[in-house]
């Protein structure tokens, strides 16, 4: 009894420093690394989907990170920290948009630089900015204008004749077809 139980152990013991090395693996290959370069700040009225570890993008190419988030308790507005890479320097008149990847995919900033002279140094704010657009919020206005035009057409049926039966004189003079 006492080999059988021996046995299990050292097993249990073999798939346990499998696992740790599968979970090494995946933290040392997972594409997240730590942020370096310099931070520069944003703001924005809505950040829907945005979080910190998203990526930063010129032109769709990763340059930088999102490294904080928080509130502006006079402005209500969000405030981004971001890092951009070293070797970028980006003009004062750079603008940030919050993009999303996909329909269902994340959110990342894509930033649009400028064609000043001068360049945003360490700790400074791009001023130039465009909000998430919420998808939810874009449906809602859609089915708002879908409705208000059928109410607007008050009285007719899809077909846009009158709805009580009454029959129009097509143009030309020639009588209506008959259904």
């Amino acid at each position: 009894m006492a080999r059988h139980g021996a046995l299990e152990v050292v097993t249990g013991a073999a798939v346990l420093v499998v696992a740790a090395g599968f979970l090494a693996y995946a933290v040392a290959h997972s594409g997240r690394s730590v942020s370096s370069g310099y931070t520069l700040q944003a703001r924005f009225e809505h950040i829907d989907g945005l979080a910190p570890g998203s990526d930063v993008r010129i032109a769709g190419v990763k340059v930088g990170t999102v490294t904080a988030e928080q509130i502006d308790p006079k402005t209500f507005q969000a405030i981004v920290s971001l890092t951009v890479r070293n070797d970028i320097e980006l003009p004062k008149d750079s603008s940030a948009e919050i993009t999303s990847e996909s329909l269902l995919g994340g959110k990342y900033i894509s930033l649009s630089p400028g064609g000043e002279e001068a360049i945003l140094k360490p700790g400074q704010t791009i001023t130039i900015t465009q909000s998430s657009i919420s998808l939810e919020q874009l449906l809602g206005k859609f089915i708002f204008s879908v409705t208000s035009l059928n109410s607007a057409k008050g009285g007719q049926d899809s077909g846009g004749r009158p709805a009580d039966g009454a029959q129009q004189q097509q143009g030309g003079g020639l009588p209506p077809l008959n259904k």
